[in-house]
């Protein structure tokens, strides 16, 4: 029986060798992350740059001082949220509300969609008794986009199930005030920002050492605050980059690898989750550490276990042969309970419908699972290392918001581990940053509307 074992513990172990990186493989991710993101600042970026580094034009984060009511608007999936946030003496005052978007009006025409959230801003200021009022308002719009100005934004492409006609290539903004003029609105939009800027600007607001933003959920992003003489694109007021003024650069980092620089440490598993996603060569980086994925990398593993007859006695069930069907969620529930705890863990294999399954298999499957997420947390850290570098700080908080990080019961003392390997003189923390969504636009239209009165004065 314990040479059986064994073989079993050799098996699996050899399985999972692609997954084990060495220290000196996440500096070398580090290392990479860095030159793309230079190379993504020149002045005509390098076309082998994976990391767009687009300028965000947030150039200030909230210090506390900001005071007066402000909108919001949230919009990255089916539900549209609206917010209504008011600072007094450092206070956040809160309220919102959450309205449904149609699934015949995520792909109709644009012109609907904007009707329809022009609709839902009417509804909820009258609700407040807001309707006379002028109010500035931030829009945290989480598709990607090319951004010219802090309120003139270009969606490149819809994501997530949108595919709302005449938007693309266009200014949301200009479609936004449209909507609002024909609702006969006082609202405007001065902002708009995705919702990694979000996390950062909602955590700076009561962490004044908060300097980058990361987005660790269904997919990934980062964000961060950088100085204007680094920024050989900048084409604003020559000026700014001359003192060396800082600006939120978004990274886009979830595209890294894109260009192969991550083929020395991709595995078979890796591989075939992405030939069997929606864009495959692309979002290389967002496939090896992000929720979307994650699951699926796992179960890549399983199913090679499960052939070798290593694991439920050859026997694959029809959910495990299944793609996406071993979700991220599974990974986080598994991890959290102690190794000797199984209810879990069971209750996954139920819905997996695998019928019979040892101690040894139950102990195989959490091995999978934590070598998959460890594997994950430890390339998020070498992207936020990568980050560190750039930041002229002696000490740094790092806003995380998304699902994984916030219930994966390892995610963030893993990634501080490694990130104090990576940069063992470094000093920073991880912080979880809260409603950055909805809380991060407010505050970026409060700092514009602050700075266009401080100019004007």
């Amino acid at each position: 029986m314990p040479s059986k074992m064994t073989h079993q513990t050799n098996m699996v172990e050899k399985r999972l060798n692609s997954l084990q990186c060495e220290l000196k493989d996440y500096e070398q991710v580090m290392q990479l992350m860095n030159e793309n993101m230079k190379k993504g600042l020149k002045e005509q970026p390098d076309i082998s740059a994976d990391l767009k580094m687009y300028i965000t034009y947030v150039r200030s984060l909230p210090n506390g001082s900001e005071v007066g009511k402000f909108l919001a608007l949230d919009l990255g999936g089916t539900n549209l949220r609206v917010l209504l946030l008011e600072l007094i003496d450092g206070q956040v005052l809160l309220k919102s509300s959450i309205y449904s978007i149609a699934e015949n009006t995520m792909i109709g025409p644009g012109k609907e969609l904007f009707s329809h959230i022009a609709a839902c801003i009417q509804q909820f200021v009258e609700r407040e008794g807001l309707e006379n009022e002028d109010l500035p308002m931030g829009f945290t719009f989480s598709f990607p986009c090319k951004q010219f100005g802090l309120k003139k934004s270009h969606l490149v492409n819809w994501t997530k199930g949108f595919k709302c006609d005449g938007v693309e290539g266009e200014d949301i903004v200009t479609l936004l005030h449209n909507a609002i003029a024909e609702q006969k609105l006082l609202v405007r939009c001065v902002a708009v920002i995705n919702d990694t800027v979000g996390a950062m600007v909602a955590c700076a607001h009561l962490d004044q050492d908060c300097q980058i933003g990361i987005i660790l959920g269904t997919g990934t992003n980062a964000c961060y605050m950088e100085n204007t003489t680094k920024i050989e694109k900048w084409r604003e007021d020559n000026t700014i980059r001359q003192h060396g003024e800082g600006v939120i650069i978004n990274t886009e980092w979830g595209a890294f690898g894109n260009n192969g620089c991550l083929d020395f440490i991709t595995t078979e598993y890796d591989k075939a989750v992405d030939q069997m996603s929606k864009n495959p060569g692309e979002q290389i980086y967002e496939k090896m550490i992000s929720g979307m994925y994650l699951g699926e990398v796992a179960r890549q593993v399983l199913v090679k276990l499960i052939q070798d007859g290593i694991l439920f006695k050859g026997h694959l069930s029809n959910r495990l042969r299944t793609p996406m069907a071993f979700y991220t969620k599974y990974l986080s529930e598994i991890e959290s309970e102690e190794e000797h705890e199984l209810d879990n863990l069971k209750q996954v294999l139920d819905e997996l419908h695998v019928m019979e399954y040892s101690l040894t298999d139950c102990v195989i499957v959490r091995r999978v699972c934590e070598a998959v997420s460890t594997r994950a947390a430890y390339l998020a850290a070498a992207g936020v290392a990568a980050l560190l570098e750039r930041v002229e700080k002696s000490f740094v908080t790092i806003a995380v918001d998304g699902s994984l990080y916030r219930y994966h019961p390892t995610f963030h003392s893993k990634m501080t581990d490694m990130i104090g390997q990576l940069l063992p003189h470094r000093k920073f923390r991880l912080k979880l940053s809260n409603d950055g969504s909805g809380i991060g636009a407010a505050l970026v239209a409060a700092i514009s509307t602050q700075m266009t009165i401080a100019t004007l004065a």
